[in-house]
C-alpha cells in the first residue's frame, strides 16, 4: 500500500493515525489481464487504486467495442458515477495486463470521510482530478480531428502509445484500427 500512501501524501500530510484507519479499509486485489473488473449494467461496489496494470473502460457495441478510457498504475479507477449513484454502470472495466489493485467499498469510504479530518479533502481532490481529466478528454473529442488526437497523444498522454494494443487505441480516439494505421503511415 506505499504506493497508495504516496499518492494521498502527494495531496495531504497524513497523521499516522489517520492513514492507519484508511489503510485497514482497503483490500488487495488481483485482476489477470482480459478479466472483467466491472461489468456494464451492474452497480459498481468499489473504487480501486492501481499498484500496478492498466484498466480500459469500453462500451460493448453490436459493430464493435468503444473504448473511451484507460487508467494506469498509480491512478484510482472504476466506474465512478455508477459507485457514486448506486445505479448500474454504463461501461465495463477490463484489466488489459495483470492488475493489482487495492480495492475499497461505498461503505468504508464514507466511513472515512466521517471518521476522518483528511476523508473528506482526500475525496474531493480525487473527484476534481477525475472530473478534470473527464472534460479535457470531452474537449479533445470535439475540438480536434482523429488526426490531432493520435499526435496529442505522444505528449499528453505517451503511456497509451507505449502500453495499449493499437485496436483500443484507435476506439480511444475515435477511429477504426485500419483508419489508425493510415494516419501512422501519413506521419511516419
Amino acid at each position: 500500500m506505499g504506493y497508495l500512501k504516496q499518492y494521498y501524501e502527494r495531496l495531504v500530510a497524513l497523521p499516522e493515525s489517520e492513514w492507519q484507519f484508511i489503510a485497514s479499509n482497503f483490500v488487495r486485489k488481483e485482476f489477470q489481464r482480459g478479466e472483467t473488473i466491472t461489468s456494464r449494467n451492474n452497480i459498481e461496489q468499489y473504487l480501486y487504486f492501481l499498484e500496478t496494470g492498466i484498466v480500459r473502460f469500453f462500451i460493448p457495441k453490436e459493430e464493435g467495442e468503444l473504448t473511451f478510457n484507460f487508467n494506469f498504475e498509480k491512478e484510482f479507477t472504476g466506474s465512478y458515477d455508477s459507485f457514486l449513484s448506486r445505479t448500474p454502470s454504463q461501461c465495463t472495466l477490463q484489466a488489459i495486463t495483470s492488475t493489482i489493485s487495492w480495492q475499497i467499498s461505498y461503505e468504508s469510504l464514507q466511513n472515512i470521510y466521517t471518521q476522518t479530518q483528511v476523508g473528506n479533502y482526500l475525496g474531493r481532490m480525487v473527484a476534481e482530478q477525475l472530473l478534470l481529466m473527464k472534460g479535457k478528454r470531452e474537449l479533445s473529442l470535439v475540438n480536434h480531428n482523429a488526426k490531432e488526437r493520435y499526435l496529442n497523444l505522444f505528449t499528453e498522454q505517451p503511456q497509451i502509445l507505449r502500453n495499449v494494443p493499437l485496436k483500443y487505441v484507435a476506439s480511444y480516439i475515435g477511429i477504426t484500427p485500419q483508419a489508425l494505421s493510415r494516419i501512422r503511415r501519413q506521419i511516419s
